[in-house]
C-alpha cells in the first residue's frame, strides 16, 4: 500500500471516530466549538500515557507501579522531579487517562466526574510552575472550558457527555509506528472542514495537506540528513515543521502563530510527536507586527502563510531590517511578500526557504513587482517556482504555487520552473496529490531538468527579458496542438446528415397524412 493510500485509509478511520464524538456534542454547542474539546481531550490522553509509560519504565527494576511509588515518601519527590526534568510536567496517577477510563468503566460504582478531569488539567499546568517548561505548558488547555453550561446544566450532565467522548478517544491509534497521518493536524483539518468552515476561513486557519508538506520538507532538506533548526513564521498547527523532522533529523523547532487556539494546537502537536519542550520554541503573536525571533537565522524555513492577508504596511517598517532594503513595502491589502521578506530575513546563508503562495505573487506589479525584481536581480535568491493543482487545500479552491529561495546561489545558476497543475487525482471534494506526483516534483527540482510541457530551467537573462514576471506559462509551454481538421470530410458528414434528416422528414409527413393531422 502506498503512503498516500495508507494516509487516506487512516484518515477515513479517524474521521469516522471524530464524527461519532461530534454527534455526542451536537445540540449542546455551536459546531465550531467541537474541535476545542475533542482535540484538547486527545492531547490529555497523550500526556497521560507519556507520563505513565516513563514512570513505569523507571520503576520496572523496583517492581513498583506508578501509583505505588507516588504514595511512597521515599520515591515521591525524586519521581516527581525526574518527570518534570524529563517531560516538563507531571500528572498524578489518579488523574491519568487510564485511571479516568477505569472509573468510567465502573459505571455508577466509579468516581468519575468532569471536575476530576478539570483538576487533572489544572495540576498539569501547576506542575510546571517555576520549571523551564512553564512557558510551553501555560494556558495550553484554555480553549476547552469544562465548566461551560453548553456541556450540560449540571456536573452530572457534563460528566456523562465528556465520558462518552473520552471512551471514543481511547480507540484512536496515534503512537504506532505505521501511523502515516498527523493525528492532531488531520483531526484539526477535519473538524474545521466539517463543523467550523466559516469560523476557520475568518480566522485564516488553513491546514497544509500532508502531500504538500512533504514537497516543502523534501526541498528544504535536499541533500541533508541533519538540520540544525527549522522555522515557520505562520506555523498553524505545526504540521509543516513536524513534516521536516520526518525527512531529516531536526535538532530544534521554531515557530510563530497569531491565532491563540492554533498556537495551543501547535504546542500540543510538538509534544504529541515526541519533541521535548527543550527543543521547540513556539510563540503566540502577529509575525509581521510583533516578530518573536529577532536576531536568529535558520537552516530550513517552511511556510504556508494566509493568502493575501491584510497588514498595516506602516511607515515604521521602512526602517525595519526585514523590509528596509527593498525600497517598497508590500501593499496593505496583500501581505504575501511581507511574509516572504520576513522569512528571508531569518534564512541562514546556507539555508533553504520554501513557501506556498497564491499565483498573484508571480506577476503582480507596483510594489510587489519592485520587491520581486530585488529578490531576483539584486539578491539572486529565487531558486524555483512550482505550480500546484487547483483545489488541493481545504478553505480555498484557487491554484497555488511553491516558491523556493536560497541565499548561496551563484550568479549563473538557473531557476527551475515546474508546472504540476495537471498532476493530481480527482477527489470527491478536493483534488489529491498522489505519491508519484510528489516524487516527480521533488526529483525534477533536484535534477533541474527541462522536461517537455512540465519543467524549464530558466536563466536570469530569460527572466530579465520577461520583466521579472514569473508566470509559469511564460517558461513552461504546455500548449497542446489540436488535431488538424479535414474540412472536406466534415462537409461530407454534413451532407450525409442532411440526407438522413430529409428521409426522416418524408417518413414523418407520411405518418401525419395517415393520422389525418
Amino acid at each position: 500500500m502506498s503512503t498516500s493510500e495508507k494516509q487516506r485509509q487512516q484518515q477515513a478511520e479517524l474521521h469516522k471516530k471524530l464524527w461519532a464524538m461530534a454527534n455526542y456534542l451536537r445540540g449542546q454547542m455551536d459546531a465550531y466549538e467541537f474541535k476545542d474539546y475533542i482535540l484538547g481531550l486527545i492531547f490529555y490522553r497523550y500526556l497521560s500515557e507519556k507520563v505513565e509509560f516513563r514512570a513505569n519504565v523507571l520503576l520496572k527494576e523496583d517492581e513498583m507501579t506508578f501509583a505505588e511509588a507516588w504514595e511512597d515518601e521515599d520515591y515521591h519527590e525524586d519521581l516527581r522531579q525526574y518527570l518534570i526534568e524529563e517531560l516538563g510536567y507531571v500528572i498524578e496517577p489518579k488523574y491519568l487517562f487510564s485511571s479516568l477510563m477505569k472509573e468510567i468503566a465502573s459505571g455508577d460504582k466509579g468516581n468519575f466526574d468532569i471536575e476530576m478531569l478539570q483538576e487533572g488539567i489544572k495540576a498539569i499546568e501547576a506542575s510546571t510552575m517555576g520549571a523551564d517548561s512553564q512557558a510551553d505548558f501555560e494556558n495550553l488547555f484554555d480553549d476547552m472550558d469544562l465548566n461551560s453550561s453548553r456541556l450540560g446544566r449540571t456536573v452530572k450532565e457534563r460528566s456523562e457527555l465528556i465520558a462518552k467522548v473520552l471512551v471514543s478517544i481511547a480507540d484512536i491509534p496515534f503512537l504506532q509506528d505505521d501511523v502515516e497521518i498527523d493525528v492532531l493536524g488531520d483531526a484539526y483539518e477535519y473538524m474545521i472542514s466539517q463543523f467550523a468552515a466559516n469560523a476557520g476561513k475568518k480566522a485564516g486557519e488553513f491546514y497544509t495537506p500532508q502531500q504538500v508538506s512533504r514537497i516543502l520538507a523534501k526541498i528544504v532538506t535536499a541533500g541533508k540528513t541533519e538540520i540544525r533548526d527549522v522555522y515557520d513564521g505562520a506555523c498553524g498547527s505545526g504540521s509543516l515543521l513536524l513534516r521536516v523532522g520526518r525527512e531529516a533529523k531536526v535538532y530544534n523547532y521554531y515557530g510563530q502563530e497569531k491565532v491563540s487556539t492554533t498556537y495551543n494546537l501547535a504546542r500540543m502537536n510538538m509534544l504529541l510527536h515526541d519533541i521535548p519542550y527543550q527543543r521547540f520554541d513556539i510563540r503566540n503573536a502577529d509575525t509581521l507586527e510583533e516578530p518573536q525571533h529577532i536576531g536568529r537565522t535558520f537552516e530550513a524555513i517552511v511556510a504556508n502563510p494566509p493568502y493575501s492577508a491584510k497588514w498595516s504596511s506602516d511607515d515604521k517598517f521602512k526602517d525595519d531590517e526585514r523590509f528596509s532594503q527593498y525600497a517598497r513595502l508590500a501593499p496593505k491589502s496583500r501581505a504575501d511578500f511581507a511574509f516572504v521578506q520576513h522569512h528571508i530575513h531569518h534564512l541562514d546563508d546556507n539555508g533553504t526557504f520554501a513557501v506556498v503562495l497564491p499565483h498573484g505573487v508571480l506577476f503582480r506589479g507596483a510594489a510587489e513587482g519592485v520587491i520581486r525584481k530585488y529578490l531576483i536581480e539584486d539578491q539572486n535568491y529565487l531558486d524555483a517556482v512550482i505550480g500546484l493543482p487547483a483545489n488541493i487545500f481545504f478553505g480555498t479552491s484557487i491554484p497555488t504555487c511553491i516558491i523556493v529561495f536560497k541565499k548561496n546561489r551563484k550568479r549563473d545558476d538557473n531557476v527551475i520552473f515546474i508546472d504540476a497543475s495537471n498532476e493530481f487525482e480527482k477527489g470527491r471534494n478536493q483534488n489529491i496529490l498522489a505519491d508519484e506526483h510528489v516524487e516527480k516534483i521533488v526529483a525534477t527540482y533536484n535534477s533541474r531538468e527541462t522536461i517537455d510541457k512540465y519543467s524549464y530551467a530558466a536563466t536570469l537573462e530569460e527572466i530579465r527579458e520577461n520583466d521579472y514576471n514569473l508566470n509559469i506559462p511564460r517558461y513552461v509551454d504546455t500548449f497542446e496542438e489540436e488535431e488538424p481538421i479535414d474540412l472536406d470530410e466534415v462537409a461530407k458528414q454534413l451532407e450525409a446528415i442532411d440526407e438522413e434528416m430529409a428521409k426522416v422528414d418524408a417518413e414523418l409527413e407520411q405518418y401525419f397524412k395517415e393520422l389525418g393531422v
